[in-house]
This record gives structure tokens, sequence and C-alpha cells, in this order.
């Protein structure tokens, strides 16, 4: 599809731009984090050791004159304790982690990074390098003031956290769906915790009256009104405590949310019931919840890969193609006079407005000789022809991906109107706009672009979401340039 019109954005979606995304928030968190714990591993080794220098030198311990020894190790010990710390779940996020639980995954971290860099140190000269000296206090007091830094920093790092979401920041609009007794419980859990930053909008029941009151919150549609009320509150989560289910009911209510960009989270009553997800266990304070992941994306580092991919790809592309795209700017400026480039509004990840850049393909009045482009439509120009019909004149989107609001792979960005209408149109529309919109996608390289069917590109587009991998991404880019090169570009006009 190729709409050119740019309505007034939706309220809903004007609003969005006052608050960062909850991912956003997680990122900037995740990575005050990990700055915590490098410089307590750092600071306490590092410090240990250049309070032992005079010690060692003593023990006939000779320092290596090289500055690069010491940073080649410091490398590879970062590099250790970061893979270690994560594979030890210490980067997740979790709102109601148990401090106690943490403190133990801390202690195995350390302990662990520790070894490899005992490890690494010894194994260094077998590879030709230069070893660091050090003796066994080093080990100790190093192993124990990383210990000490990392739980005394990650302590302060929460305090700052619950002083933010005092603040209104990071916090998690929440909707709980059932307004009995498990519902109530997760409801009288937040409320006793509000340092966690969920800010509960209200239930959705299919017992209590809409408008009611309920334990202090008020009862806000039916269960089957779940995408409606979501979008109406712009609930970042959803928590149902349901009990007395059956299980397809509890499916189909989990298909309303999945709709939406939120996570959802079930209460345990009814975890059995749940067969075809991958859930994983967390905690709100003292109550566990069962998260149901939507996409392999969901996982932070295979978001980094995936950024890193494109960052990586579009800038190779942007130099290789930079003469063809000013070759491309001059043909469309002596053919018609106006702007070298089209920029129109669309909406992608978390439904968030970006401007979308391409080269001019049509006339510059275009946008009041119509909406959709057809083929042979009369307004597209003769350069813009050529353009639309090798794709070139999705060039510029390079740009969009380099500065992070769009991916070289993921679903195509449409209006902001086009998705409100096809949400209500189409089961599952929604999920697209978990992830970041793609320059190229699954549906586009299997010919669903153009006037074709709205419903087959979201089934492509929710295979991508939930089978993506680095290698899909590959594949996806590689069949792009290959039809590219090769003319195959089906309805592209």
């Amino acid at each position: 599809m190729a709409a050119i019109t740019s309505p007034q954005r939706p309220a809903e979606l004007a609003r969005c731009r006052v608050h960062l995304r909850p991912r956003t928030w997680n990122a900037l968190l995740r990575t005050g984090m990990i700055l915590c714990d490098l410089l307590a591993i750092n600071g306490a080794f590092i410090g240990v050791y250049m309070r032992n220098l005079a010690a060692m030198s003593a023990d006939g311990l000779l320092l290596p004159s090289d500055p690069q020894v010491a940073l080649r190790f410091l490398l590879l010990f970062n590099t250790a304790a970061m893979a270690i710390f994560t594979l030890n779940g210490l980067y997740e996020m979790r709102r109601g982690a148990s401090r106690v639980d943490e403190a133990f995954k801390v202690l195995t971290a350390v302990s662990l990074t520790t070894v490899i860099a005992l490890i690494t140190n010894t194994l260094l000269p077998e590879f030709g390098a230069e070893d660091l000296p050090w003796n066994g206090d080093v080990l100790v007091w190093g192993w124990m003031f990383a210990l000490i830094g990392c739980i005394t920093l990650r302590v302060m790092h929460r305090w700052a956290v619950f002083w933010l979401r005092r603040h209104g920041i990071d916090t998690r609009r929440v909707l709980i769906v059932g307004a009995r007794e498990p519902g109530l419980l997760v409801w009288q859990t937040i409320r006793r915790r509000p340092e966690l930053g969920y800010k509960v909008q209200g239930f959705l029941s299919d017992s209590a009256a809409i408008g009611e009151i309920v334990a202090g919150l008020p009862v806000l549609g039916r269960t089957a009104q779940l995408s409606r009320v979501v979008r109406a509150t712009q609930a970042d989560e959803v928590i149902i405590a349901l009990s007395g289910r059956s299980s397809q009911n509890l499916i189909d209510i989990i298909s309303l949310a999945e709709d939406e960009s939120v996570e959802i989270k079930v209460y345990p009553d009814t975890f059995q019931l749940i067969t075809n997800n991958d859930v994983s266990i967390g905690d709100l304070s003292d109550l566990p919840l069962v998260s149901v992941k939507n996409a392999a994306l969901d996982n932070p580092w295979n978001r980094t890969l995936k950024r890193c991919l494109d960052v990586v790809v579009s800038t190779v592309l942007l130099l290789v193609a930079a003469p063809l795209m000013l070759l491309i700017a001059a043909a469309i400026r002596l053919e018609s006079r106006g702007p070298v480039f089209f920029l129109q509004e669309r909406v992608g990840m978390d439904v968030q407005p970006f401007w979308m850049i391409k080269f001019r393909t049509m006339r510059v009045d275009a946008e009041t000789l119509g909406t959709w482009t057809t083929p042979n439509d009369p307004r597209i120009t003769r350069v813009g022809r050529l353009l639309r019909s090798s794709s070139l004149d999705e060039l510029p989107q390079l740009i969009n991906v380099l500065i992070g609001e769009m991916s070289l792979v993921g679903p195509r960005p449409e209006q902001a109107h086009w998705a409100e209408q096809f949400s209500l149109e189409i089961p599952r529309y929604m999920r697209r706009h978990k992830e970041k919109a793609g320059l190229t996608g699954w549906a586009q390289v299997n010919g669903l672009r153009g006037d074709t069917s709205i419903e087959d590109r979201t089934r492509y587009d929710l295979y991508y979401i939930e089978n993506w991998s680095l290698l899909l991404d590959i594949k996806i880019i590689l069949r792009t340039i290959a039809n590219l090169l090769t003319g195959k570009q089906e309805n592209a006009y």
C-alpha cells in the first residue's frame, strides 16, 4: 500500500510523544546497572592491584613495561564479566525481584568472573601474549571488594529507580483482567509496593458492572473489550487474574491483549492452562506471575544484535549508494520542480509516529488528486515510475534505519489512520507494532507489497516477529538485494 495523505494524527498518538517508551526506559536503566557493575569490578581489582604493586615487586614479580598488556587483560576481563553477569540473569530488570536472590546471583557471577580472569591470565603466554603478574592477595581482596561494590552499587541503583518511579518516571500503566479474588490479590500486592512503579488503571470484569468501583478501582469494561480499553488507557501491561475459565477462553483473552503493544502476565492460578506459549516466571513482590513471551525480539540481547546489524549494513549501503542517490536526486529535479525527498508521517514500534523519507516519485500536487497508489497511476512521474519499479525510491529510508527510527527488516510502516482502521478489521494486526518498522520485510520479499491483501501481509509479518533470528534477517536482506538486482520487484508501482 502506498497511501500518501497526511491526516490529523489521532489524539492518542499525540500523547505518546510525551513519555519515553517502556523499552527505552528499560534500556537506560539496564545500561546504568551495567555501568555500576563495571565500575565495581574494575575499581575493586584495579585498586587492589595498585595497592599491592610494592609487595609484588618485593616478591620478585616483574611488572610489564608495555601498557597494552594491562589493557588487553582488562578487555578480556570485562568481556567475560559481562557475559557471566548476563547469563546469570542479572540484567533482566524484573521489577519485583528478590534482593536476596539477586545477591546470590551476584556472588556467583563475581566468583566465576574471578576464576575466569585467573584462567585467562594463565593461558595468555600459551598464545604468545604476556601475562599480568599478581599474587593471592590481589585475587582474594579483589574478589571481596568487587562483591561488596556490586551489591552496594546495585542497592543504590535500586534506590535511584524507586525515586524515579515515585516521581512518575519508568512507571507502567497496568490493567487487571478479573475483579474477583485473584484480581483483588494482584491489586492489593501492587498497592503495597508503590516503589515498583505500577499505575493500575482499573479492572476488566464480566461479573462486576462497568463503572462500579471495586477496592478503589473502576471497572473499565468487559474482557471482550480488552483491546479497546488498552488503547483508551494507553496501558503498557495487562495482568490476567482469572479462575474457573476454560483453556480456550483464556487463550482468547490473551489473543486480545496480543493485538496491542503491551506486555502480558498471567496469575499462576491459570498457568497450567497455557501450553502453547513460551513463558518465564517473574515476581511481583511475593506474588509470582507468568510472563507470556510474544516475540524473540523481547530479548534485549537479540535487539542489540539486530541494531548492530542495522547500523553496520545501513552505513555501508549509504556509503556505497551515495553516488547513485546523487544521480537520482538530480534526475528528479531535472524532470519536475519540487523537493527531491518526500516525507510522510508513519507509525512504527509501539505506534510511535516518525517521518519516513523517500525519493519523491509523484507530482507535487499528487495529494490533491488521490490518496491510494494504483497500477499506471497518472500522478507518478517518469523518473518516479522507474524508481518505484526498482524500489530505489526507498533508499533514503536507510537514514531512518541509521538513526534508529526503523530497522532494515520488519513490518512496513503505515500511516496512523490506516493502522487504526486495520487494527479494528484484522485480528492481531497491532502485534506488528511490537517491533520497529522495516525498510523491507518477510511479506515484501514474498511479493506482498503495493495493493495486496493486508490480511496476508499481516500473517507474514507476524510469522517474522514470532520466528525472528539474525539468520532470517540476513536471508531477507539478501533476497531483497537479489530482487533489486534482477528486477523481480513484484507489485512495485
